[in-house]
């Protein structure tokens, strides 16, 4: 499966569903077709409009689309995001909100590199925004990296990581959201040996597969099932012509969107033939239910192979770091060397992705932490995208990260608030 032609024909098939779509749109919107009492017309152009959509977005960068956030004073604060750290792979951003001082809180947040853009975690910065300085790492599409920057392993990750935890100094707060939770664990123990100073106040690990055996989903089951000749063969490919990366071995997004889709067919088949019936109708927005959630959903990124590769067969297989085996560039990154950073996990009792006890392992490895550092939170009915961006997060789970982040920063509510009012 390693050839250009395997990708180019995938991005060929979309780009045709998307041609198909537009043209199907166009041609039942004409203004003679008005007279007409044809029912299939308005159907046509309203399947064409959302096949459209559909396809277009599979490779468009959605925007973070967070313009301001009302400040304690009562103004409109506007956001800008500016780059802090750029490098080849993924920059580290920051959300900079105007004519506010530097916030109590400093908060890096994580985001997965799993198959979507860092801006599935949107309504997750805009939450923590009016009350935390926030940062976080936007992962770059693999087919826009020329071959020549080189490799991207789950090591050059974690070195990534470390290097934004350097930057951002000891009093930042990490979340790291699902994916990143053992590489971000592993990026901490790695400063607390090589740079103690640097290691940030605390740590938060939403569910993440720090154990992946602790309890089976059918991510983990895949992982056994599936020998790395046989995950090498039908999953990586290389990026076409098309793009700037063109010759780099991925894992391309829209196979991954594909294996997103047939695990909830049912459900996804439903959702568009309904967007197709409002469409017609007249009932769709741009920004309605359907659109924002599709939007975000559909828009899908390469992975480097070899970071893929690397992820399914030391962090999944071999279990490298809930063995407390895990190497980076070459040394032994020991989780009980971090014992000054506070560190809690979340879980959500229904994750059907990364299920309650992977996360929570993390503690077991701690080794070199004291119990009053610790913490663990298993959120009742909760789903995976629930616990840290649906409404779990936002009624239970969001408050009790911040007063961790508060609880290791040593500060009482009373002292935030004067922080924040300074």
């Amino acid at each position: 499966m390693k050839y250009m032609y395997t990708y180019d024909l995938m991005e060929s098939a979309r780009n045709t569903n998307e041609w198909l779509g537009a043209s199907a749109r166009a041609f039942a919107s004409y203004p003679a077709f008005a007279m007409s009492m044809n029912p299939m017309l308005p159907l046509m152009a309203a399947w064409g409009e959302v096949t459209e959509r559909t396809f277009s977005r599979m490779v468009a960068k959605p925007d973070w689309g967070i313009r301001s956030i009302v400040g304690p004073d009562g103004q409109d604060h506007l956001v800008d995001v500016k780059p802090v750290v750029e490098k080849p792979f993924g920059d580290l951003v920051q959300f900079y909100v105007r004519r506010r001082s530097p916030m109590a809180r400093k908060v890096l947040l994580v985001a997965p590199m799993s198959g979507h853009y860092a801006t599935l975690l949107r309504s997750t910065v805009a939450s923590l925004l009016p009350d935390a300085d926030v940062f976080v790492t936007d992962w770059h599409n693999a087919r826009d990296i020329p071959v020549s920057a080189g490799k991207f392993d789950v090591e050059d990750y974690t070195l990534y990581l470390a290097e934004f935890m350097k930057f951002m100094g000891p009093d930042t707060h990490v979340i790291a959201i699902c994916q990143p939770a053992p590489l971000t664990l592993a990026a901490t123990a790695y400063l607390a040996a090589e740079d103690p100073d640097a290691q940030p106040k605390s740590l938060v690990l939403i569910g993440g597969p720090v154990d992946p055996d602790a309890a089976a989903t059918e991510v983990t089951d895949f992982g056994r099932r599936v020998t790395m000749g046989q995950l090498e063969h039908i999953a990586i490919q290389r990026v076409g012509f098309k793009y700037k990366g063109a010759g780099r071995l991925v894992y391309p997004g829209l196979l991954q969107l594909q294996s997103f889709m047939t695990m909830n067919a049912e459900r996804h088949g439903k959702a568009f033939v309904e967007q197709i019936f409002r469409a017609s109708r007249g009932e769709s927005a741009d920004h309605d239910a359907h659109n924002r959630f599709y939007d975000e959903y559909l828009a899908v990124m390469d992975m480097t192979a070899e970071f893929y590769l690397s992820t399914v067969e030391r962090v999944f297989k071999n279990r490298e770091i809930a063995k407390n085996e895990f190497m980076v560039a070459g040394r032994k990154v020991d989780m009980g060397a971090i014992t000054k950073v506070s560190v809690m996990t979340v879980e959500g009792a229904n994750d059907d992705i990364s299920a309650p006890g992977q996360c929570v392992a993390a503690l077991n490895l701690l080794t070199g932490l004291s119990d009053d550092k610790k913490g663990q939170h298993l959120e009742p009915g909760a789903g995976h995208y629930g616990i840290f961006a649906g409404k779990s997060w936002r009624l239970n789970i969001r408050p009790l990260v911040l007063n961790f982040i508060d609880r290791a920063a040593g500060k009482t509510k009373a002292k935030i608030a004067l922080a924040s009012a300074q």
